[in-house]
């Protein structure tokens, strides 16, 4: 079996997107085989969390400890050099599909109760293809006998074909950044860049925007856009997800860095299971859902 697992392809009217079962992730996404996220190949681990489901926590978890209720928890880390716990523990673990269609696949993962987190859950996302671009419907439950702490987001990987990332227009509609320490860590809040479509030329970002601007249909957007405006990309959420991180890929190896922007919806900030923001509750029997998607437009 490829190293990214069994894979599903889904397609509707020139779209078309390859869903694998290692992290429960899109792979590929193409409209009239344009690519439109920085894909992998399929006997290849995921460069940089590409693609994956970040649970039961996006980001990072500083020194992997956190208190809940009266217990404190301790997790390995899987990023030595900040000392963290990073982007959850359903990443690299196999995902099942319980429903499949020209158009569509639903994948679950149950999370076992474990050392650091004694939760069990049960993950569902549904990936869609459809006339707005790609779609992701998750659903997460608690299936143990007690409450636990909770957070989800997703890691696509964007590009815009034919142009390089230093021209994309980047607009995100958050009113707040957060700031970092020297361990990527949340430490203060700032006024959020990129309010309007600016280019982003040499700015590096690995930043969590919040207090997000939602549009009518209580979406929030962030959209990227070619020099020459013949090529868009809109990354929208709904109300489930608070922040989205942005992340100009300049920490991968190889032809990989600053080739595309990373624009993840997530429902708490990095280190949410410390300080508690956004952080959700689940309690036993309980279900949190999300949606969000890309939708290109030429």
């Amino acid at each position: 079996m490829a190293l990214s697992g069994e894979q599903w392809t889904i397609s509707y009217s020139g779209w078309e997107a390859v869903i694998a079962s290692v992290g429960g992730g899109v792979r590929l996404f193409s409209l009239d085989g344009r690519a439109y996220i920085d894909g992998y190949d399929d006997d290849e681990i995921a460069p940089g969390a590409a693609g994956h489901v970040l649970a039961p926590w996006p980001g990072r978890i500083g020194d992997g400890t956190y208190r809940f209720g009266d217990t404190e928890h301790r997790l390995p880390w899987n990023e030595p050099a900040t000392r963290s716990a990073m982007h959850g523990l359903v990443g690299w673990l196999r995902w099942e599909a319980v429903d499949v269609s020209d158009s569509a696949v639903s994948l679950e993962c149950a999370l076992p109760a474990q050392p650091g987190y004694p939760f069990p859950l049960l993950l569902r996302t549904r990936w869609s293809v459809g006339p707005g671009g790609l779609r992701a419907a998750h659903y997460v439950s608690n299936v143990g006998a007690t409450a636990c702490p909770f957070g989800l987001g997703v890691h696509p990987y964007l590009r815009l074909p034919g142009s390089p990332l230093e021209e994309w227009r980047l607009k995100v509609p958050a009113k707040t950044e957060l700031t970092t320490d020297d361990r990527m860590l949340p430490n203060g809040v700032t006024d959020a860049r990129f309010r309007d479509s600016t280019v982003i030329g040499d700015t590096v970002l690995d930043t969590t925007f919040g207090d997000l601007t939602r549009d009518a249909d209580r979406m929030a957007r962030v959209v990227l856009t070619d020099a020459d405006d013949t090529e868009q990309l809109t990354v929208w959420a709904d109300e489930s997800f608070h922040w989205f991180q942005v992340y100009t890929s300049d920490t991968l190896d190889g032809d990989r860095r600053r080739r595309a922007v990373a624009v993840e919806p997530m429902s708490c900030p990095p280190d949410a299971m410390r300080t508690g923001t956004d952080l959700v509750t689940l309690g036993p029997g309980e279900l949190w859902s999300g949606i969000w998607g890309i939708t290109p437009r030429r």
